[in-house]
This record gives structure tokens, C-alpha cells and sequence, in this order.
């Protein structure tokens, strides 16, 4: 039987990636769409052909669904995603999936008494060239890792960019925005946690018609093993970012070698200890995605997915909050 699927929010582009693949799966059923903004609505209405219900969230709620995908502006989302625990039902975010540590608590709370599952779309796990990187460092070719820096630079893009991300407390900081993909995927590829933050900053630079918008954010961090974690995840990139090799960039610094790949680049470079040539590697077609992922731990009962994604959320937002501290000092 497939899951009952409810959609709330339309408020960014990314959801919309979720509705086609939900469209499309064997999985679940689409039962419904909420979207207060008008302006959402008729894009997404355009867009996907999506049908909207004048039904209210809380009503939806209680009805017969399974899931509740979460796609609004940021700082509204860790409310819905709390209401749609409260009510019993599973969940699928957008990223950031909430904008303060303390709402991750009380998600983190009431996924675990009521058991229920809650999942995100961290797209950069299934890339083909993060699948081969993931196979490469796991087999040890490289030896332990020792140093990792990744860059997430986006471009401002005002005329795209929803208005939203400008209101008093509906970003929660370009880091929890950004850098929740690049946190995951050190976690994932190196299989260790962040234990300690040496520093992070966030700043205005290139958001030049909202000066208190704070568009830059680099930090440094450490891994278990000691290892450096350097990031920058500044919205400070020209247009063309989505073709530039800097568009998710990881470099990967191993013990016996050293590894990089990028989003633009099907493929893996390594430079190996005591060889004169660099190797290129294609990636690995992904045989699943973040909604098989959800389905599936639905079905099998298994945390690991959820916990995942709350310690890389959580990871994010404690980064957040310290270059939080450092600009109001």
C-alpha cells in the first residue's frame, strides 16, 4: 500500500524536485498541498500542476496520512515539522529542516517517544562522484583522512532569490542554511563525527540591499581523529556558480594521497603516494535517493537515516550559533 503524502509549503524551489519524485513513485500517493502564499501557489500551480487545499494544516493533521513533506521559509519550518510529529506522522524536509537548537531538541524528542522517522533532502549524498569518493576512502586505498576543506559558495541572485530570506528570523543563518550539506557529507564520507569548533564567522558583503543580512560564513572545525575541517559557504559567488568547479568542491587530504571531486564533475581525481599522474574516477549511478531512503525506514522500522540527518542538522546549527556569538561580541 503506498505512504499518504500531504505537502506543506511551496516557499523555495527545492521542494519542487520532492513533488516530481513523489509524482513518479510506486512508493506514495500524493493526497494534498498547502500553501498560504499566493504567489507559491500559482508557481508551483504553473510549475508541477499541483492541485492546493483550502483545508488548514492542523485539519490535514488529522486525516488518514502517512508523511508530511515540509517545504516553507526556514524559520517556519521547525513549527510544522513539530505539529506534524505531535500528530503521529512521519516527516520529509527541505534543508534546513529548523532554524535553533532547541527546536531540533523537541523534533529530536518526539520523533524518537512517538517513533517515527524524519528525513531530508541532502541531495549531495547520491551524487555519482560522492558515491565513488565514499567507496574510494572506505576502502582505505588512501589511508586515515587528515584534513578536509569544502567550498558551498552560491550567488545572491536577488532576482530569484525569495523575498523571505530578507525578513527578520526566517533564515537562520547562511551556515545552517548552506553548510548542512557539506557537514553531511564529511560525516558521511569520513564516517566521523565534528567534535570541536575552532572558530566561525558570518558577515555582510554581497548583499548590498540588506546590510543585515549576513551572506558570508566560513569556519574550522575538528573530526574525531583530530583531522581540520575548513569550510566556506558564503553567498558570494558570480552567476555561472551552478558551472564552476568551486560549486560543492570537497579536497579530501588523506595519509597515502589525496582526493577531490566537485557537483560539476561526474568523476574523482586522487594523487596517490609515490605515483607521478593523477587518477580519474567516474562516479557510481545512484541506485536510490533521500524519498527510498524514507519509504524504506518507514517500512523497516530502522533510525539510522533519522539520527543521521539530526546529527548533521545539529552539527550545522551548533556551528551557526557559535559564529552567532563571534558577531555579537
Amino acid at each position: 500500500m503506498k505512504l499518504k503524502l500531504l505537502f506543506n509549503g511551496f516557499r523555495h524551489g527545492h521542494i519542487n524536485t520532492l513533488y516530481q519524485k513523489a509524482v513518479a513513485s510506486d512508493a506514495v500517493d500524493v493526497v494534498g498541498c498547502i500553501e498560504q502564499n499566493e504567489q507559491a501557489r500559482n508557481n508551483a500551480q504553473d510549475l508541477l500542476g499541483a492541485t492546493f487545499s483550502e483545508k488548514p494544516y492542523d485539519a490535514w493533521l488529522q486525516e488518514d496520512i502517512d508523511v508530511v513533506a515540509i517545504g516553507g521559509a526556514y524559520g517556519e519550518r521547525g513549527e510544522a515539522i513539530i505539529r506534524a510529529l505531535s500528530a503521529g506522522k512521519h516527516v520529509i524536509a527541505d534543508k534546513p529542516i529548523c532554524t535553533s537548537l532547541a527546536q531540533l531538541k523537541e523534533i529530536r524528542k518526539l520523533a524518537s517517544e512517538k517513533n517515527l522517522q524524519v528525513a531530508c533532502m541532502l541531495d549531495l549524498r547520491y551524487l555519482p562522484q560522492t558515491l565513488r569518493a565514499q567507496e574510494i576512502l572506505k576502502s582505505g586505498r588512501l589511508g586515515e583522512i587528515r584534513n578536509i576543506s569544502f567550498n558551498g559558495q552560491h550567488c545572491i541572485d536577488y532576482a530569484h532569490r525569495p523575498t523571505w530570506y530578507f525578513e527578520e528570523g526566517m533564515h537562520g543563518g547562511t551556515i545552517n542554511d548552506l553548510s548542512i550539506h557539506g557537514v553531511d557529507l564529511v560525516r558521511i564520507l569520513s564516517g566521523m563525527e565534528f567534535t570541536k569548533i575552532d572558530a566561525a564567522r558570518c558577515w555582510n558583503s554581497y548583499a548590498t540591499k540588506n546590510p543585515d543580512f549576513l551572506d558570508c560564513a566560513t569556519f574550522m572545525a575538528r573530526l574525531e581523529n583530530g583531522a581540520g575541517v575548513l569550510a566556506d559557504v558564503s553567498y558570494s559567488a558570480p552567476s555561472q556558480v551552478f558551472s564552476m568547479p568551486t560549486y560543492w568542491e570537497f579536497k579530501i587530504w588523506c595519509e597515502k594521497g589525496y582526493l577531490t571531486f566537485c557537483y560539476t564533475q561526474n568523476s574523482v581525481t586522487i594523487y596517490e603516494e609515490g605515483t607521478e599522474e593523477p587518477v580519474v574516477l567516474s562516479g557510481l549511478c545512484a541506485e536510490r535517493d533521500y524519498l527510498n531512503d524514507l519509504t524504506d525506514a518507514i517500512e523497516s522500522g530502522d533510525r539510522a537515516m533519522t539520527e543521521s540527518v539530526f546529527a548533521s542538522t545539529e552539527t550545522a546549527l551548533t556551528i551557526q550559533a557559535y559564529a552567532d556569538k563571534e558577531t555579537n561580541v
